[in-house]
């Protein structure tokens, strides 16, 4: 069996894959600063409209949906920066990243413009994604 660690094609994949992660995190923070940027902009522009400070449910909704988005850009900028670590499995944390960009889905769905059918399959998505997520931790 070939010694793979010592490899220099390897280690220099490896190195140049560690540096694009970085890359990855240092973007990722302007994601989330132009995310947040936008969610002031946005509550901004929504509160000034007439009736002022007032919002209604579509407008409630496209806040938190982009609110979430950002939350979720957070979870993922968390992801890469634990792909830095060589220590850490990243299942777990993958799993609850999902989850938690299948919740915004539900919380910003339009019911009145969706099938059933795509109703149930996220729910069979949330579903799944909990059990993995429920059975992940049960092992820790």
């Amino acid at each position: 069996m070939e010694d793979f660690d010592n490899d220099p094609v390897i280690r220099i994949s490896h190195a140049a894959i560690r540096q694009a992660v970085r890359v990855l995190a240092v973007l990722m923070v302007f994601v989330i600063l132009w995310g947040v940027l936008d969610v002031v902009w946005m509550l901004y522009n929504r509160l000034a409209d007439d009736p002022v400070f007032l919002l209604d449910i579509s407008d409630i909704l496209a806040v938190f949906g982009a609110f979430l988005a950002v939350l979720i850009a957070i979870e993922i900028f968390i992801n890469i920066t634990l792909y830095l670590r060589e220590d850490v499995i990243h299942v777990k944390l993958v799993v609850a990243t999902a989850l938690m960009a299948v919740a915004r889905k539900v919380i910003v769905f339009d019911y009145k413009d969706l099938q059933p059918d795509y109703i149930w399959a996220t729910a069979a998505v949330v579903l799944s994604l909990g059990i993995t997520y429920w059975l992940i931790s049960k092992k820790d």
